[in-house]
C-alpha cells in the first residue's frame, strides 16, 4: 500500500499454511513491510464466512504490549515476535480463515491509522477417533430353506475431511460393486472402498463341502439333528448313564440343529458398496459404509471381515475386525439354584462355547406344552417363570439360539424337590427320551 506524495508504503503478507494435526502447534506469521510508525498488529478469526471477525491477539506497539482476547482459551496464543502467533495443540474448531491487520501512523496528521492487511486458511485435520462394525437388522433368525441378504455396516468417527473406508475378508481386498444408497446425507462425494482385488477362489464350494451338506439331509430331505455328548457321558448299553451332582455345577447338555440350508451356491457372491457421510457440528464427518451379499452359512461360517479406514492424519490405516460364527453350546444359568415352590425362576444365557456374531436371536419355548403364562414362545436372554408351583416337575424348556449363519437347541429340565428346583443336565440318549 503506498502514498503518493508522503512516500509512505505497508505491505502485509502471510506465508500459506499446510494442513496440520489435531493436537499440534500452529505458527501465524504475518511478514509486513513499512517505513512508517508502527502502530498495532491485531489478528483475527474470520467465521459466518467473513460476516465476523473475532480479535484473537493484538500487540500495541505504542506501550509495547500485547494481549489475547480468547478468555476462553485461557490465551492459547502466545506472541512469538509482535507479528507472529503461536497456537498450541490446534482443535477442529481452530479451522478456518485467518486475518492480519497492521496499522501505522498516517505522517500527515501523526494520529490517523492507516491499515493493510493479509489472510491464510488455517486446515485442521482429525483422523477418526473410533471405528466399529456391526451386522445390520440383528438380530435375525436362521434361514433354512430361502437366502438371505446380509450386510455388514462401518462406522468410522470424529474424521476430519472424511476417510476412505473399505473391507477385506480373510485378509483380502473384496472386490465391490458400488451403488448408491438413497439417503438425504448421503454426499455421494467419497471414492472409499472401490478397488480392484482378485476373486476369492480359494471360497468355492467344492465337491467335498457339498456332499457334506448333503450328507446332513436325511431320506425325505430334511435336516436331521445333531446331539452332542460330552466323554464323561458315554456309557453303552446296560449301563447307568452319568448323573451330575446337585451340588455342582454343570453346564446343560447342548442339543445342536446345525441345519445346512436347502440352497447351494457354486460360485463367489457379488459384494456390493456403499456409504454415505453425516456431518457433524464440529467439523468432522461420520462415515457409514455398507457391505451387502448373499450369505452363504456353509462358506461364510468362520469367516474374518475387517473395516479399514484410511486417513491423511493417520500414517497407517485403521482396522476392525469380526469373525461371522453361528451360536455354539449356550451355556445356561437357572436362579436361584435351589428355588422354593412359589419363587421365580429365572433361566438365564450365560454365554457360548464360542464367539458369536452376528447378536443371536433367543427363543424359549417348553417341550410338550405351553409356558407358564400360557404363550407358546418367549424371546430375550433370559426365562422367567413366576411363582412356580410342584407341578413343573420334570418339565423341559427349550432355549434356541440362532443368528443367520446357524441355529442350536439347548434343553434344560426344571426338577422339584418338595421345597426346590435345580437345574439338571442330560446326556445324549437320555434327553432323547425324555423328547419323546
Amino acid at each position: 500500500m503506498n502514498w503518493p506524495g508522503n512516500c509512505w508504503y505497508l505491505t502485509v503478507t502471510i506465508e500459506p499454511l499446510p494442513p496440520v494435526v489435531v493436537g499440534e502447534t500452529v505458527t501465524l506469521k504475518c511478514n509486513f513491510k513499512t517505513d512508517g510508525r508502527l502502530r498495532e498488529i491485531v489478528w483475527y478469526r474470520v467465521t459466518d464466512g467473513g460476516t465476523i471477525k473475532q480479535k484473537i491477539f493484538t500487540y500495541d506497539a505504542m506501550f509495547n504490549t500485547n494481549y489475547s482476547h480468547m478468555e476462553d482459551y485461557r490465551r492459547r496464543e502466545d506472541l512469538v515476535y509482535q507479528s507472529t502467533v503461536r497456537l498450541p495443540e490446534v482443535r477442529i474448531s481452530d479451522n478456518g480463515p485467518y486475518e492480519c491487520h497492521v496499522g501505522i501512523y498516517d505522517r500527515a496528521t501523526r494520529e490517523k491509522i492507516v491499515l493493510a492487511s493479509g489472510n491464510v486458511f488455517l486446515t485442521v485435520m482429525s483422523p477418526p477417533n473410533n471405528i466399529s462394525v456391526v451386522a445390520e437388522n440383528t438380530p435375525a433368525p436362521f434361514s433354512r430353506y430361502q437366502a438371505q441378504n446380509f450386510t455388514l455396516v462401518c462406522t468410522a468417527k470424529g474424521g476430519k475431511p472424511a476417510p476412505s473406508v473399505y473391507f477385506k475378508r480373510d485378509g483380502e481386498l473384496i472386490e465391490v460393486i458400488s451403488y448408491t444408497q438413497p439417503s438425504a446425507s448421503d454426499q455421494g462425494s467419497s471414492s472409499a472402498g472401490v478397488r480392484g482385488a482378485r476373486p476369492l477362489i480359494s471360497r468355492d464350494l467344492d465337491d467335498t463341502k457339498l456332499q457334506r451338506s448333503l450328507s446332513l439331509l436325511d431320506p425325505e430331505g430334511r435336516s436331521a439333528h445333531l446331539y452332542t455328548e460330552s466323554p464323561q457321558r458315554v456309557h453303552t448299553h446296560g449301563q447307568q448313564a452319568y448323573e451330575p451332582s446337585p451340588a455342582t455345577e454343570v453346564i446343560p447338555e447342548t442339543v445342536v440343529s446345525r441345519e445346512f440350508p436347502r440352497w447351494v451356491h457354486s460360485t463367489d457372491p457379488l459384494y456390493y458398496f456403499s456409504h454415505t457421510h453425516i456431518p457433524q457440528s464440529d467439523g468432522s464427518v461420520v462415515v457409514q459404509a455398507r457391505l451387502t451379499w448373499t450369505l452363504n452359512p456353509q462358506l461364510d461360517n468362520d469367516a474374518l471381515f475387517s473395516c479399514e479406514v484410511k486417513h491423511p492424519a493417520l500414517s497407517m490405516p485403521m482396522q476392525t475386525e469380526v469373525t461371522l460364527a453361528a451360536p455354539k453350546g449356550p451355556k445356561l444359568l437357572m436362579s436361584p439354584s435351589r428355588a422354593k415352590v412359589g419363587d421365580t425362576v429365572r433361566i438365564t444365557v450365560q454365554g457360548f462355547q464360542n464367539e458369536v456374531f452376528p447378536e443371536p436371536l433367543f427363543t424359549w419355548t417348553r417341550v410338550g406344552g405351553r409356558l407358564l403364562d400360557g404363550s407358546t414362545e418367549r424371546e430375550g436372554k433370559e426365562l422367567i417363570l413366576e411363582r412356580v408351583p410342584a407341578e413343573l416337575n420334570g418339565s423341559m424348556y427349550r432355549c434356541t439360539a440362532q443368528n443367520p449363519l446357524g441355529s442350536t437347541d439347548t434343553h434344560t429340565r426344571l426338577i422339584v424337590f418338595g421345597m426346590y428346583a435345580e437345574l439338571c443336565a442330560h446326556s445324549g440318549p437320555a434327553l432323547k427320551q425324555l423328547l419323546h
